[in-house]
């Protein structure tokens, strides 16, 4: 039984699904429709960059969903291997747009169009070096958890990310970041400050859960090909009620990877795919648990490989 997931911010590169925008007409006609539904030329963004600009939220966001969404089309359409006998969807933050969307719950127009609308969101939600991100190495939740606890009054700072065991990412005022960085360091455990601009999946975000709740509270989803998995539960979502309340939560709450994995494994999933740039995703599941068969889709021999 196998299950199918998206990775999120972080996976980007300039370049990303040039094999299969030089060689697919579907993929030309999908960059295409991206470039006219958001405005701009986010093609010549993906394939020649500049970095610094594709690594803005506003535009990370609509460009991996693009190249996960791309790539998930071609396995269907010119590799006729059907990836919706998977028995769940997942993705990681923004990765779980293109898991609903490749699900079917959402079209492909709307998703990159709201992914523009959250990108901006979550950029513009808190001043420029007002917030960030903390990747935690080597500990586990519940140790980070009491630390917060125990210095609540004087820093305040939530896990953003549990990410697998060992790797913990957390948000926060930069000012406070630095207190719990120096904190983290007495207790020897390691800490590296994150290349973010924003404090992404903690309250600081509530004006972009403000903005997120206007925009999907107008969507009507579909009733989708594939059982999702939860960023903010972990758990499947049941209705489509409550995956519009779930995307509006995910803005502020913490990513609950770990679980997501952990709870697929145990409901008999053994295979892991991901489909998109990078292979960040393939990497936390070997944390998870190497027993598992994961393979990661990255180019047309990845797709050859593919066997479910």
């Amino acid at each position: 039984m196998f299950s199918v997931i998206f990775p999120g911010q972080g996976s980007q590169m300039v370049g990303m699904g040039k094999e299969f925008y030089d060689k697919y007409d579907l993929v030309k006609e999908l960059f295409k429709e991206a470039d006219n539904i958001l405005e701009y030329s986010i093609s010549n963004l993906i394939l020649n960059g500049p970095k610094e600009e594709l690594d803005l939220t506003i535009n990370t966001q609509p460009a991996i969903f693009l190249i996960s969404y791309s790539i998930f089309s071609v396995i269907k359409k010119e590799f006729n291997i059907n990836l919706n006998k998977a028995k769940y969807f997942a993705g990681h933050s923004l990765g779980e747009y293109s898991a609903l969307s490749c699900a079917d719950y959402l079209s492909f127009s709307k998703t990159i169009k709201l992914l523009r609308t959250r990108g901006d969101a979550m950029q513009n939600a808190v001043p420029e070096g007002v917030g960030g991100m903390l990747a935690v190495l080597g500990s586990n939740v519940e140790d980070i958890e009491k630390i917060l606890d125990n210095n609540e009054k004087d820093f305040v700072a939530q896990i953003a990310n549990d990410n697998s065991e060992g790797q913990i990412v957390l948000s926060g005022k930069n000012t406070d970041l630095i207190k719990l960085s120096k904190i983290l360091k007495e207790n020897n455990i390691k800490n590296i400050k994150l290349p973010v601009s924003a404090p992404f999946h903690c309250n600081l975000m509530e004006k972009a859960s403000e903005v997120m709740k206007r925009e999907i509270e107008t969507i009507s989803f579909n009733n989708g090909i594939n059982k999702l998995m939860s960023n903010v539960t972990a758990e499947e979502i049941s209705n489509k009620e409550e995956l519009s309340k779930l995307l509006i939560r995910q803005i502020e709450s913490r990513v609950r990877w770990r679980e997501i994995i952990t709870n697929m494994i145990n409901y008999q999933v053994t295979h892991f795919i991901e489909i998109g740039p990078g292979k960040v995703l393939s990497g936390l599941v070997k944390r998870i648990n190497r027993n598992v068969k994961i393979n990661t889709i990255n180019n047309e021999n990845d797709i050859k490989d593919l066997k479910v």
